[in-house]
């Protein structure tokens, strides 16, 4: 458990040894904000497949949140993930306090995430991508990692993150794992656990949707919208955000005349928790 930047350049060259070579060991980074279920399992596991070594970090980044009590608010179970962690093999695990990992606080420079990041999620909080892509940046200065894993149901995240290598030539590959649901089909977060009976059936519409659409994808975009749309009435539990489907090349919305691949994209709220969801469809 790794809490100072020095500690962690110190644990990495030791971890390197004096190889810089190709030959030295693949380093893979897995960025959470702790808290973690079984969709960071996933990522971790895939992790270790793809590298020789696995650093995990845990911090939990006020970048991404409106307010100071925001950040506060977000669930942290630090002696949870560090039996998870353990048991999993991880070799370093990053867990710095906002004073040594931002130590100018929220004032710090910023990663902009463009106009891509003033779309869907970040219509909604368009602090956030900046915030994201700034702490993984510096997570990539950090750590040097050969590949960074990231789970499918943050598909703008990783658009964002691989966009943002492009642009910046980080040397690092970007790997993706499927989406962990739930029994009822809820992509598995923490959000989940904190639903009643009630709103959890509710919820469970979204993943619904998405199959509506998809089901519907030979008709045009139009109607894969439509579907989904009829999938969720009925629910007054659901306050829907944003329904989209968009082009994976340019994360923007596809035409009348797209054919092919496309994801849908859903964020809605229920019971007082955000939730998003995405599925990849064929237009024909």
């Amino acid at each position: 458990m790794i809490r100072t930047l020095e500690d962690l350049r110190t644990r990495l060259g030791e971890i390197r040894g004096a190889d810089r070579s190709d030959a030295g060991p693949r380093v893979a980074l897995v960025s959470t904000l702790g808290a973690l279920h079984d969709g960071h399992v996933d990522l971790i596991r895939e992790a270790r497949d793809l590298a020789d070594v696995v650093v995990v970090s845990t911090f939990v980044n006020p970048l991404r949140f409106r307010t100071a009590d925001d950040t506060a608010a977000y669930p942290r179970s630090p002696e949870s993930d560090a039996r998870v962690l353990a048991d999993l093999g991880v070799d370093a695990v990053f867990a710095p306090t906002v004073e040594e990992f931002l130590p100018a606080g929220t004032a710090t420079t910023r990663v902009s995430a463009g106009d891509i990041g003033l779309r869907y999620e970040g219509r909604v909080r368009p602090f956030y991508f900046d915030g994201v892509l700034t702490v993984e940046a510096k997570l990539y200065h950090l750590v040097r990692p050969d590949v960074a894993i990231y789970g499918e149901r943050d598909l703008q995240r990783i658009f964002l993150v691989r966009r943002m290598v492009r642009d910046l030539d980080f040397p690092i590959e970007i790997a993706t794992v499927p989406t962990v649901r739930t029994d009822d089909g809820l992509p598995v977060s923490s959000r989940v656990a904190l639903l009643d009976a009630v709103d959890r059936r509710a919820a469970a519409a979204l993943p619904r949707a998405l199959e509506a659409a998809a089901s519907n994808s030979d008709l045009g975009v139009d109607s894969c919208i439509a579907a989904a749309q009829s999938a969720l009435m009925g629910e007054p539990r659901i306050t829907l955000e944003y329904l989209s489907v968009v082009d994976p090349e340019t994360f923007l919305p596809v035409d009348d005349g797209h054919r092919g691949r496309a994801f849908a994209l859903i964020a809605a709220t229920v019971g007082g928790h955000r939730f998003i969801d995405n599925a990849e469809i064929s237009l024909r």
